[in-house]
């Protein structure tokens, strides 16, 4: 089928940073609906965020993939897996260059972050249909370490485990000149309601309807451990 599926961690609805964050990007990950976008001078925001927006703002824990066998089948380990996941406190977060990116990401280390994002890798891999050999091509594996060749070939993904990030994206890859424009106005934008305090307490499901497509918050599932 072509509809994908993925495991992410996004703010709440309540959280103001859903809000900072979905007018920065434009577009709203819970609705679909367009927001407009801060204007930068002599910068193209939109075209700058493009991929991100498509994505939708949020965090990846289990990176989307294409079901092998249905959504009610793969909902029901996601639902099993948050049931057992307490809740727990997020560092606050900082706006950051993440290899030419920018990004949101915890300011202090979180173990707690990493054991959920492993979890939910192994939670749903039954779930997932292998990729194509067109897709494991766009990860460029020639340019990946051994070890995550082999994870992009065991879990369908070169990124997991010990190789995993957590990051909230921002912006495409930036030149140098660019980054220094676009990091102050996205701090500005975001950082005040990035650094609040606040807890993990759901899992979201992601869907993409068909390729090309924006991803939308399908489900909000609440962490019952």
């Amino acid at each position: 089928m072509s509809m994908r599926l993925a495991l992410y961690w996004a703010p709440e609805l309540s959280d103001p940073l859903h809000a900072a964050a979905s007018a920065w990007l434009g577009r709203d990950a819970e609705t679909g609906a367009p927001l407009p976008q801060p204007e930068l001078p002599g910068l193209d925001l939109p075209a700058l965020t493009a991929d991100a927006r498509r994505y939708g703002f949020h965090a990846t824990l289990k990176p989307p993939f294409h079901l092998a066998t249905t959504y009610a089948a793969a909902r029901a380990a996601a639902v099993e897996l948050a049931a057992a996941t307490r809740p727990f406190a997020l560092p606050p977060l900082r706006v950051a260059d993440l290899d030419g990116f920018l990004a949101l990401r915890e300011s202090e280390p979180c173990p707690e972050l990493h054991i959920f994002a492993d979890a939910c890798v192994r939670a749903l891999d039954a779930h997932r249909a292998p990729p194509t050999e067109a897709e494991i091509a766009r990860r460029r594996p020639e340019r990946l370490s051994a070890r995550q060749r082999d994870y992009l070939e065991a879990w369908g993904y070169p990124h997991v485990f010990e190789e995993w990030r957590f990051h909230l994206t921002l912006s495409c890859r930036l030149a140098t000149e660019q980054m220094a424009l676009v990091r102050p106005a996205a701090e500005a934008a975001v950082a005040e309601a990035a650094w609040r305090p606040r807890l993990v307490r759901q899992l979201c499901l992601f869907t993409q309807v068909e390729p090309g497509a924006s991803f939308l918050v399908a489900e909000r599932l609440p962490l019952l451990g």
